[in-house]
């Protein structure tokens, strides 16, 4: 026997073991209606129920604002700003301020400046 006719044998002995043996990976089931699917990912990154990651949105807007508070010592930031740091800071992920580039204690700084405003914010017109 030569070897390509060996070849030949060995290439159809294999082809015909691995058509009998078991699938190896099942595939994944279909999800018909993702939203009814609670997921640990989902409840980590806080997608249900909370306005976490459009608090991220915002303050990821209001980066510029953020900068010139500590490059030029500007004394202010806005609404907005403030309330996308004190829910993404307090309520979503504590750690995310500081991952944008920020040190813990301009993270401190941001958010003690953000609480202070609520404590100091003036009371709601009263609309007649």
């Amino acid at each position: 026997m030569g070897s390509t006719e060996t070849n030949l044998i060995i290439l159809v002995s294999l082809v015909a073991a691995l058509a009998s043996s078991a699938p190896v990976a099942e595939p994944r089931p279909l999800i018909t209606n993702p939203s009814a699917v609670s997921s640990p990912l989902a409840l980590r990154l806080k997608l249900e129920g909370s306005s976490c990651w459009e608090s991220l949105f915002q303050l990821q807007a209001c980066t510029g604002e953020i900068i010139m508070f500590f490059l030029n010592g500007e004394t202010y930031l806005g609404q907005d700003c403030c309330e996308a740091i004190r829910v993404v800071g307090h309520d979503c992920w504590p750690n995310v301020v500081g991952s944008l580039g920020f040190t813990d204690e301009e993270t401190d700084i941001l958010q003690g400046f953000c609480d202070g405003e609520v404590s100091h914010a003036p009371p709601p017109a009263i609309v007649s």
